[in-house]
């Protein structure tokens, strides 16, 4: 396909972006062309859009960004053969080599030779975006495309509770952000008894309750490992899910876990941190589990039976949906300080 498109571009190192036209991509053999109908941000997005230490050590300028979407296939590769012009799909946004060891061994997701949408490669705040024929998952027709567009961090969510054993299980659930509202849904689902949410956010708390926590703990003004404490009698919670990254958070998880526990981490940290290595995991014979990404495509699997079976529903997470035209207003609204956000989606004409 020929012609032009609208992208937003980080196109210098430093705080924003810009709006360019620039030529619709060109897609190789093994690849497809999506023209994008929703796509929204990500906790990375943002990172890159106000440039942190992170975004400086890993993004090359000039770059599109963004990740999560979902659109119409509009154009496939000569060695495509499972996807079809017209199909729906939502991107895989983690790009495996497929020839590694790791690969070979059936873990895709934790790929040698990983290139990430909108990170490593050109990504999806564009009317138009490539991504390989194994990454374009094919969505039921009827699904709305603002949940389309959000099933790869309504994935993380998925792995991360999947990984925990959490029926009839006391589970806690550290962080308000979108991902851990995700996952209180999940939890919920597969039958996690009681769902303890911590969070600090006032309408980020909320979300947390519209996805269905039993309890919801303020990390700023309660004592969350007493707090659990009472609330298990005593005993300690069975599985926690650390989803903030916050030292403070991770500290207090391992704290309120009981012996022989199952903790899941999925936050990541600004900076190491000290950890009580003996008494912490070894001395109380814990399970600890980390979660990167999505199980490709066992998560997959999951999260659509979730959403098509009407198991889980992420709309209280999505709070804003905004025309593209208006980034700007999207990513003004996830860097406020005030937290008052869930999801953001862009939808395309």
């Amino acid at each position: 396909m020929t012609g032009k498109m609208k992208a937003l571009f980080k196109s210098k190192p430093g705080q924003g972006a810009v709006l360019k036209e620039v030529p619709i991509p060109q897609i190789k053999g093994d690849e497809v062309l999506v023209k994008v109908k929703a796509a929204s941000i990500c906790g990375t997005d943002k990172h890159i859009y106000e440039w942190d230490k992170w975004s400086a050590s890993r993004i090359k300028t000039p770059m599109i960004f963004g990740h999560e979407c979902a659109g119409e296939v509009v154009e496939i590769g000569n060695k495509v053969t499972k996807i079809k012009v017209g199909d729906y799909v939502s991107a895989e946004t983690h790009f495996p080599d497929q020839t590694c060891k790791l690969c070979q061994m059936g873990l895709m997701h934790v790929c040698r030779e990983m290139k990430i949408l909108g990170v490593d490669v050109n990504g999806a705040f564009a009317e138009y975006v490539v991504i390989p024929e194994i990454c374009a998952w094919k969505n039921e027709t009827d699904l709305p495309i603002a949940i389309a567009s959000i099933q790869e961090p309504f994935g993380n969510a998925t792995y991360t509770v999947m990984a925990s054993d959490v029926k009839d299980k006391i589970t806690v659930i550290i962080g308000d952000g979108p991902i851990a509202a995700f996952a209180v849904g999940i939890a919920k689902a597969q039958g996690a008894k009681p769902v303890i949410a911590v969070g600090k956010h006032p309408f980020r708390m909320d979300l947390l309750k519209k996805m269905g926590a039993d309890h919801i703990l303020d990390s700023g003004k309660d004592d969350v490992v007493a707090e659990v404490m009472k609330l298990s009698d005593d005993y300690g919670a069975d599985v926690v899910l650390e989803m903030s990254g916050s030292k403070q958070g991770i500290e207090q998880g391992f704290k309120m876990l009981r012996k022989a526990g199952h903790f899941t981490a999925f936050g990541i940290p600004s900076e190491p941190f000290e950890f009580d290595y003996a008494n912490n995991l070894v001395f109380k014979d814990l399970t600890l589990k980390g979660i990167s990404g999505r199980l490709m495509f066992k998560t997959w699997e999951q999260l659509s039976e979730m959403l098509n079976k009407k198991l889980v529903d992420p709309t209280p997470v999505i709070t804003h949906q905004l025309p593209f035209s208006d980034w700007q207003k999207g990513f003004d609204i996830v860097t406020s300080k005030d937290r008052e956000v869930g999801k953001v989606v862009f939808l395309f004409d």
